[in-house]
């Protein structure tokens, strides 16, 4: 049974998870949808009978997916999308696109993900401080992100949730803060896009990354990445190929540009496999609504933390505050080792993550209510 009737079965049916499978971790690597494999099997089929001869379709899949994109995120234009590899390769692509001045500073968080601290950590070696704050020991981490900014900032760099605590930061007042200052604004939103209703246009994003395998249920390998249109110009390019530039099927031409377009954040040859795939997900999306999508999601932590308030030692490292939750919720078990609690949870095929000394569930849209109580029954009885 689900919690919201929005979804309907049609929905629910595309996937099939093994019966035994608890599936909690969409905040790391979700299943795919029916129609996802169906679309690999497909574009795998193609290339077994005949090879690429149908590669001017494949491109039209491309150029659709660049639209579904600018859908999901409601950016300006297709063209303001670029298909990469990962987030870690559309935050470089940011940070090492920047004219850096010995003395300007970024401002970020000091918990962030690998991902989005490591690239901003390393351009220190251009005399750049990266100021990080404390998300641990505020209740208004807007503030102090907006507080440590001063004239030097070059570049405010957020995830839009946290991916330890689920904590959801509020973009539209960060973003306006940041254009009014005449700072870039820089959101890795891999835990949002698939997960919550998400508006570039609105929260003033100069750039939005992602990659496809988290909430959006797609593959690993290829991701999004938006880079607002009249900035575009302004990161220097560091990789270079045929497919980032001018008439990229003119293989004679001695001289070339930079197409003046996302495209010339792509050096290469696109990942077809992964374009295919990532396009039958977010066909699902579409179908299902991110309307119902997020309520459905935030239904399901909603329940799940109210279940895990009843148990005296259990403590929350999730935000309770309505406004601050997303598809995440993190714990502790007072006087237990959590790593151990986490085998036993595996071990049972409850499927989460072990985060922040912590136990994340990330439940889906499609996650019914059975799957959370049969995963608090067994963390219970793991006690």
């Amino acid at each position: 049974m689900l919690l919201d009737n929005h979804i309907k079965a049609e929905h629910l049916s595309e996937f099939k998870l093994d019966p035994d499978i608890l599936y909690l971790n969409h905040a790391a690597v979700s299943p795919w949808p029916v129609r996802t494999a169906v679309a690999v099997k497909q574009f795998a089929d193609e290339n077994v009978h005949s090879g690429a001869s149908k590669y001017l379709e494949w491109l039209e899949i491309e150029t659709k997916l660049r639209t579904q994109i600018k859908s999901l995120l409601n950016a300006p234009s297709a063209e303001d999308i670029s298909l990469l590899k990962n987030t870690s390769e559309a935050l470089s692509v940011v940070a090492c696109g920047i004219d850096w001045h010995d003395g300007d500073n970024i401002v970020g968080i000091d918990q962030e993900f690998p991902s989005n601290r490591i690239v901003w950590e390393a351009q220190t070696r251009h005399g750049v401080e990266f100021r990080k704050i404390d998300i641990m020991i505020t209740d208004s981490p807007e503030l102090c992100l907006i507080n440590v900014c001063d004239e030097n900032t070059r570049i405010m760099a957020v995830s839009s949730v946290h991916y330890g605590t689920g904590l959801k930061l509020d973009l539209v007042k960060l973003g306006q803060f940041c254009r009014d200052n005449d700072i870039y604004f820089c959101v890795d939103a891999i835990q949002s896009i698939g997960a919550h209703e998400f508006d570039i246009q609105a929260i003033k994003a100069d750039f939005v990354m992602a990659d496809a395998h988290k909430w959006m249920c797609g593959p690993e390998g290829i991701a999004l990445f938006y880079c607002r249109a009249d900035i575009r110009e302004k990161l220097q390019l560091n990789q270079f190929g045929w497919h980032m530039v001018e008439e990229p099927g003119d293989y004679t031409r001695q001289t070339w540009l930079p197409v003046n377009n996302a495209r010339r954040f792509e050096c290469g040859s696109p990942n077809m496999l992964g374009i295919h795939a990532l396009s039958a997900s977010l066909s699902l999306f579409a179908d299902v609504g991110m309307e119902n999508i997020e309520k459905a999601i935030l239904n399901n932590t909603s329940y799940l933390i109210d279940k895990l308030n009843k148990f005296d030692d259990i403590e929350l490292l999730t935000p309770e505050s309505e406004h601050r939750r997303a598809g995440i919720v993190t714990f502790k078990i007072i006087g237990k080792n959590m790593s151990d609690i986490h085998a036993k949870l595996i071990k049972s095929k409850v499927i989460c993550a072990n985060r922040l000394q912590g136990i994340r569930f990330s439940p889906h849209f499609y996650t019914e209510l059975e799957i959370i109580d049969k995963s608090l029954e067994i963390l219970t009885s793991s006690i």
